[in-house]
């Protein structure tokens, strides 16, 4: 199974792309919760991925190859014009989200190209264009966040009271400050332990009280021990 990324022209995203050897029988890694959206392509279809809460197994099927363009956190709404918090840990066809003769060109259009990786990400540019883009204040509260600032400290940052920015976090995040929070500290964390660095000492770097409430958290959000994860 291979798998391929590079940053993307539309600001923050990156574009991916995953294939299955024959044979594999179309097994796929657990997708882990990571604050993002995806616009997904497979021959034949165009969907979206939510914003997750915990890790999502989806089914591979005859699938045998999958290119996706993942927005940055709080980006994909104004893109694809829906509220975040209505696609949480949903894969939806872009069907349901956009005019259907549109969909069936666009898919069209992906499906006859040499490089569907190219030809999504322009897909996904033009939909950027359209879109009024992302309020900046997105950007300050994922910074803050993902920081390790509380909430609250968030909320005095943006200029915002606590139920305003659980509002806006709903509709470009998906779900609450302190989900997001949840989310961007173990994806942290992760990265850090992927280093080699020893458990203990990500827990501590990374705000956990200690290694087995990293260890809680992994199984909250993943399903999996962190040491699964890692290897």
């Amino acid at each position: 199974m291979g798998y391929v990324e590079r940053a993307s022209r539309v600001p923050g995203a990156v574009v991916w792309s995953r294939d299955v050897p024959p044979g594999a029988g179309g097994r796929r890694t657990p997708v882990l919760p990571d604050g993002c959206m995806d616009l997904l392509w497979t021959e034949g279809r165009l969907f979206v991925a939510g914003p997750d809460t915990r890790a999502h197994h989806g089914g591979g099927g005859d699938v045998s190859r999958v290119v996706g363009v993942r927005f940055a956190p709080g980006t994909a709404p104004a893109v694809l014009g829906t509220p975040a918090r209505v696609l949480r840990d949903r894969r939806v066809d872009l069907t349901e989200l956009w005019p259907r003769p549109l969909v069936r060109a666009l898919i069209g259009r992906v499906d006859a190209s040499d490089d569907p990786v190219r030809e999504l990400e322009a897909v996904a540019g033009e939909g950027w264009s359209r879109s009024a883009g992302t309020d900046p204040l997105v950007g300050r509260i994922v910074a803050g966040l993902r920081a390790g600032h509380s909430v609250a400290a968030v909320a005095d940052g943006a200029g915002i009271g606590a139920r305003a920015l659980h509002r806006l976090s709903l509709d470009v995040f998906g779900y609450g400050p302190k989900t997001l929070a949840r989310v961007l500290r173990f994806q942290r964390a992760l990265d850090l332990a992927r280093t080699g660095a020893p458990l203990a000492e990500v827990a501590v770097r990374c705000g956990y009280a200690d290694q087995p409430h990293l260890a809680r958290e992994a199984r909250a959000l993943t399903g999996t021990p962190l040491t699964g994860l890692l290897a």
